[in-house]
């Protein structure tokens, strides 16, 4: 499974979705280093388990609140007891408030939802996976959300037309072509091949020993060299 290094070089939505056909399990870390944040989705057999996000985001009353699924007085009442209890907002909402299950768990999934949307709007973070899933311990009862949940509405690097225009002006398929090596109608295994080649020279994961700067440039190599690829591939399908 090959993951860019930084988010600029994709989308979230191109990530989850190599992630969902790789039927991969762990955690996605997603790190705004700006701000120092890092943002965390888990993941089990490619579907999204939980989403840690660091940042203020949508909390579970607030979604119960504006979907009028609990009164007010219901959501403050048990928010002092979960306080109180040191128990989950939702759980004292089922246990001591009787609310059904079926409502905690559509407002956490809608919850999850939105997380994913914040992250979608990040200019850039550093991309990293590892194999361990240690998953907090909101997760949802019911199982993951499936991959409409999760990758529908979301931006694929597909869709981003005017990206492409600016990293080859002119003659965009000509540009990708050159970028890999190949002349035009070079044949599919050829042109993995040299994509192969050319993530192993450009992916920063790889140079550990990279500065900063040296990094920097790496991934904007490897966004270009990612979005030739695929320019190549959809004009190769095409003809």
């Amino acid at each position: 499974m090959y993951l860019p290094g930084r988010l600029k070089a994709t989308t979230l939505g191109d990530l989850l979705g190599t992630i969902l056909r790789s039927r991969a399990t762990g955690t996605l870390e997603l790190t705004d280093e700006p701000r120092g944040r890092t943002h965390r989705v888990f993941v089990t057999g490619g579907l999204v388990l939980a989403v840690a996000y660091d940042g203020a985001g949508p909390t579970l009353a607030d979604i119960l609140r504006r979907d009028n699924l609990v009164d007010e007085a219901t959501l403050r009442r048990a928010r002092l007891r979960a306080l109180a209890t040191r128990r989950l907002h939702g759980e004292v909402l089922v246990q001591d408030f009787d609310i059904t299950p079926a409502v905690i768990d559509v407002a956490l999934r809608k919850q999850l939802a939105e997380r994913l949307s914040i992250i979608e709007k990040l200019g850039d973070a550093r991309i990293t996976f590892h194999v361990t899933l240690r998953p907090p311990h909101t997760v949802l009862g019911t199982g993951p959300l499936d991959a409409r949940e999760f990758l529908s509405g979301r931006r694929r690097t597909r869709d981003r037309t005017e990206t492409r225009a600016a990293h080859f002006p002119g003659d965009p398929l000509g540009a990708a072509w050159k970028l890999l090596g190949l002349t035009p109608g070079a044949g599919a295994d050829e042109v993995k091949r040299s994509f192969r080649q050319l993530v192993r020279r450009y992916h920063p994961d790889l140079h550990p020993q990279a500065t900063d700067a040296e990094r920097r440039e790496l991934s904007l190599r490897f966004g270009e060299v990612t979005q030739a690829y695929r320019l190549v591939s959809e004009g190769s399908r095409a003809a």
